[in-house]
């Protein structure tokens, strides 16, 4: 028997499938197994996770768990623990008391998000995005019919949201306004006086809810604590605030696909009731295991951050000195973002010019082996996403690689 051969007609994609793209972060950490495979050594600045590995006493609850038999499944939004757990959490660190009601569990934050956008976007729906966004954001509104409204912010504002620029984008078609701080990828996050001012604007505007994205709020590099858009708006507009977040980043748990939402009881029975549907519940061991990463020793997150910390101020100091980079100084997360402009226009010694800042990476992995994201990704250009979340001599053998590469330019 030399193979089967197909009878039926060639399988076409839904069209919600194909008016979507791959992750680009996703699909630049798969390029990057793909050279390693065939031998080239490729310093790898593309994925957003942690290199650190889940904390002891996170570890060890999962394999409580699993020993004591905690491995059937458990209610849509979590076991018992696990939402006291999040409730404790939420009041901890922004004041704000939430009920079972108003807690939803998924399979990590992005699952979190996309089911939000599901249980609440009908065709036409507009959905408001500061760039540069995560890249997922404008995808995940389409892929459920919605329609990504994409702000530009400036370098002056830091490339954050603005009240003039919220209040210019808001139509009678927006559902949602998205902001996500830490921010990936710029890392900028925004003071208690910036919420209050966008919380203003929403004021006026009723109709509109806000998800708020706050996975990376433990790993922050400010002299204040970390203010939620929750926290800063008032009872009016708080009523509208969705905040998703998640274990993932904060406790190095990227695998244990564990996330959360807390806010309107409406909102958050539709987002179960599709949970109820698509996957029943979350992973019952990765539940145990996040229970104890939000209740337990948190040691692990003060001496990560400070790990962060300086691999930041490392990669800030050496992308800082090539010319032609200007790397945005981030507040939080684990990213850098580097304006590239001043590569724009320049040449390869084959005589390539780099056009874009999508040819300035390509040049950056083929030339130097390092690999990047490029901004455009992002909404935003020319810029390239650097992670820093590796060591400190990876940062150094990086960095170092770019530096010979962009010498050859003309």
């Amino acid at each position: 028997m030399t193979g089967v051969t197909a009878t039926g007609p060639a399988f076409v994609a839904a069209e919600r499938v194909r008016r979507i793209r791959e992750s680009p972060s996703s699909a630049a950490a798969a390029r990057v197994r793909e050279l390693q495979a065939h031998g080239r050594h490729i310093v790898d600045f593309t994925v957003g996770e942690p290199d650190f590995d889940t904390p002891r006493n996170v570890k060890d609850a999962g394999i409580a768990a699993i020993e004591a038999g905690e491995t059937k499944y458990t209610p849509v939004n979590g076991t018992p623990e696990l939402r006291a757990a999040i409730r404790d959490r939420m009041l901890r660190t922004s004041g704000i008391e939430y009920g079972d009601r108003q807690i939803t569990v998924g399979g990590g934050g992005k699952q979190v998000i996309s089911m939000t956008f599901a249980a609440s976007l009908d065709a036409g729906d507009e959905v408001v995005i500061p760039a540069p966004y995560w890249v997922s954001y404008p995808d995940m509104v389409a892929m459920y019919d919605g329609t990504p409204v994409v702000v530009e912010t400036t370098r002056a504002d830091r490339y954050k949201l603005t009240p003039a620029a919220l209040d210019r984008a808001i139509t009678p078609r927006t559902k949602w306004v998205v902001l996500n701080a830490p921010s990936n990828p710029s890392g900028v996050t925004y003071t208690r006086e910036e919420l209050e001012s966008l919380a203003t604007v929403l004021e006026q505007y009723p109709h509109v809810r806000v998800l708020t994205d706050e996975i990376y709020d433990e790993i922050l590099f400010t002299d204040q604590r970390f203010v939620g858009f929750a926290e800063a708006a008032p009872t009016g507009v708080r009523e509208r605030v969705f905040t998703v977040n998640g274990v993932s980043k904060s406790y190095a748990m990227t695998g244990w696909r564990l996330g959360y939402g807390v806010g309107d009881p409406a909102l958050v029975a539709a987002v179960n009731k599709l949970q109820s549907q698509v996957s029943s519940c979350p992973s019952s061991i990765s539940q145990a295991a996040a229970a104890e990463a939000l209740t337990g020793d948190q040691s692990f997150v003060e001496s990560s951050v400070a790990a962060y910390r300086a691999r930041r101020d490392l990669a800030v100091a050496l992308l800082g000195a090539v010319p032609g980079l200007e790397p945005l100084i981030p507040d939080g997360a684990f990213y850098l973002y580097v304006d590239c402009a001043g590569l724009i226009g320049r040449s390869t010694r084959d005589g390539r010019v780099l056009e874009t800042d999508q040819d300035v990476t390509l040049f950056l992995l083929e030339e130097a082996g390092v690999a990047v994201i490029q901004g455009s990704a992002y909404g935003t250009a020319p810029f390239f996403r650097v992670s820093y979340a590796t060591s400190e001599a990876v940062i150094r053998e990086g960095a170092a690689a770019i530096a010979t590469a962009v010498e050859t330019l003309r």
